[in-house]
């Protein structure tokens, strides 16, 4: 097998594909947060309109979801602004993966004993410290696993980035075996990539859960 054409795109399909990764996940876990302590809060209508959003995003694939913003939103924001295929692919899987993210802090929230928000009321902090120092630690230490699940799961969902033309690697992949003719050799190679991405972090999960304490859940994604 030839690897100097593998050389010539591989390298920025995979620089691409982790740009899209880390990205995509700041922006759910950010998005996440936030209605996950909407879902948990005392504010009724935040409540519902987290638990609306949730619903409704996790009720729309993925792809469709790419597709609405990228070519469905872009239509109409392209009239007043040009932004990059990264800016809506992103945006794309960001408010996708907030909807699960939120639900495993909500779950990690509700797992914790209603006595620690009591207690740290009674030493004198205000409900936003109680949360910051108290409950949240806690939670995002029970919620690790099934964070570290999500990571990767959004790393191999990357690829449907490729139905806006953006070159990463599932795509510059396609466009080489369109090329070569070498279908069988290029997906090999796509998708030891793929596993030379995915390992590492699935490994650096669990040993930040061993450093934590943790105890692991099963990774399924």
């Amino acid at each position: 097998m030839d690897i100097h054409p593998y050389l010539e795109f591989v390298p920025r399909a995979l620089a691409r594909t982790a740009f899209l990764t880390v990205t995509s996940l700041a922006i759910g876990l950010v998005l996440g947060l936030l209605l996950g302590l909407a879902r948990v809060g005392p504010v009724k209508f935040l409540r519902r309109a987290a638990t609306v959003y949730v619903e409704v995003v996790r009720g729309i694939p993925l792809f469709v979801l790419i597709l609405y913003i990228y070519y469905g939103l872009g239509s109409f924001i392209g009239q007043f602004w040009v932004a990059s295929p990264y800016i809506y692919a992103t945006s794309a899987f960001g408010l996708c993966y907030a909807a699960y993210i939120a639900e495993i802090f909500r779950a990690g929230f509700q797992s914790l004993d209603r006595g620690q928000t009591e207690a740290a009321r009674a030493l004198g902090l205000s409900r936003r410290q109680a949360m910051r120092h108290v409950l949240l630690p806690q939670a995002f230490r029970n919620i690790l696993p099934a964070l570290g699940n999500e990571g990767v799961a959004l790393l191999k969902d990357t690829s449907l980035a490729s139905v806006v033309t953006i070159a990463e690697l599932t795509q510059s992949g396609k466009a080489y075996a369109s090329l070569s003719y070498r279908f069988f050799e290029v997906w090999t190679v796509v998708a030891l990539c793929y596993l030379a991405l995915t390992i590492p972090l699935t490994w650096g999960v669990r040993k930040l859960e061993a450093r934590l304490g943790v105890r692991s859940a099963p990774h399924t994604a």
